[in-house]
């Protein structure tokens, strides 16, 4: 007879790291995987080569999450974030954009920004529970593909650092 797996088993601690170019073809098919109009493994490589921050978390050697996140002047903007289906649902997708989001204050950024398909309720509600507020919206986007039409991104914001208060 057949048993469910132990939903409340402790699993394996995930691992986070900076992504190196020997993780690119793997992260490359994860993101081929995961998204309808997916970044190449040319995107991911000249992330790398810009100098943005790329991360990775692994669970007992494969990767599970992985993240870009640009840091400019005063601002920074989460490029990609995505986790593997069978990993969702277990706070891998925060506990990356945490790490982004201490990255950019460490860096200075006093805003970070972010795209997000309209349609992406979960996202949505991960981004805002960490503090995002939708600012703008982009209508068509993100194009349209073999399985899916264009759809508009949501533009949303965090404010990292108060405003400087100014002097009466």
């Amino acid at each position: 007879m057949a048993s469910l797996p132990d939903l409340a088993a402790p699993r394996p601690r995930v691992t986070w790291r900076p992504m190196e170019a020997a993780d690119l073809a793997y992260v490359a098919a994860l993101e081929a995987q995961i998204h309808a109009a997916p970044w190449t493994l040319g995107n991911f490589r000249d992330a790398l080569n810009a100098g943005y921050s790329a991360q990775v978390g692994e669970r007992e050697g494969r990767i599970v999450a992985f993240g870009v996140l640009m840091l400019g002047p005063g601002e920074a903007q989460l490029l990609n974030l995505s986790v593997v289906p069978d990993a969702r649902r277990q706070s891998l997708g925060a506990a990356l954009l945490a790490r982004f989001v201490e990255d950019a204050r460490r860096c200075g950024a006093e805003q970070m920004f972010l795209e997000v398909r309209a349609g992406n309720a979960a996202a949505i509600a991960l981004y805002e529970a960490a503090g995002f507020a939708r600012i703008a919206r982009r209508d068509a986007y993100y194009p349209a593909t073999a399985t899916l039409p264009a759809e508009d991104a949501l533009v949303m914001r965090l404010a990292l650092r108060p405003a400087a208060a100014t002097p009466p």
